[in-house]
């Protein structure tokens, strides 16, 4: 069956472009025009992935974005204005999965969305179901990160980043490889989503994130787990 994808741009010539592309790439696409339209269309069609830019009228992307992550885990992925880092920043935080920067090329697009379906679809690896690091417990089944048995929030992406280092203990993974790993696809374009996100993750389980205990960088390579001696 067909995954759908709803498209939600107000530039009627991007919006249709993206939708052509992707109909002929096999997906049944939704779209629409404004903020209110996207929510509507959301609720009605229930769609594999969104495709949302942050832009928009009558609603802006990020409230659109704050919504449906309230009300789903269905993934999002951003369109967002080359200089709009704040945009990009504020719409991770708020659980978008990824972004793409305009202008794009359709290749790129389509590459990214094929990522995050695949990581909707993909089980979880085997392994222990849960992780003990001093106060902190990571319940790998239950995804959920816990302090002196307390749930600690934790955005799902940044979730997924911890599971996969935690599962390869000692080994380096560039930032394109957790790319590769974390989010699905192995396009070599702008690597600061990983960086954003080892960010939040030391907020969350490092006692002092300005000077990382557990996620170490290695400078000229990317990130490593290690438990402290």
């Amino acid at each position: 069956m067909a995954r759908t994808i709803l498209v939600v741009d107000d530039e009627p010539t991007l919006r249709e472009t993206v939708a052509e592309a992707l109909d002929a790439d096999g997906f049944t696409v939704v779209t629409a025009a404004d903020g209110r339209d996207a929510l509507a269309r959301f609720r009605e069609q229930r769609p594999d992935l969104v495709v949302l830019d942050l832009m928009l009228p009558e609603l802006s992307g990020i409230e659109v974005c704050r919504i449906i992550r309230q009300e789903s885990g269905v993934p999002i992925l951003m369109l967002t204005a080359k200089s709009s880092e704040v945009d990009k920043v504020v719409g991770l935080e708020l659980g978008a999965d990824d972004y793409v920067t305009k202008p794009f090329s359709l290749r790129e697009l389509t590459a990214r969305i094929r990522a995050l379906l695949r990581r909707t679809d993909q089980p979880s690896a085997e392994g222990p179901a849960a992780v003990s690091l001093g106060d902190l417990t990571v319940d790998l089944a239950g995804h959920r990160l816990l302090r002196d048995g307390v749930q600690v929030p934790l955005k799902p992406k940044v979730f997924e980043l911890l599971a996969f280092l935690l599962r390869h203990p000692g080994q380096v993974f560039s930032r394109e490889q957790l790319l590769e790993q974390v989010w699905g696809y192995d396009y070599a374009g702008e690597t600061r989503t990983v960086d954003v996100h080892v960010h939040w993750l030391r907020a969350a389980i490092e006692p002092d994130p300005a000077s990382p205990t557990l996620v170490h960088t290695v400078r000229g390579v990317g990130y490593v787990f290690r438990r402290p001696a």
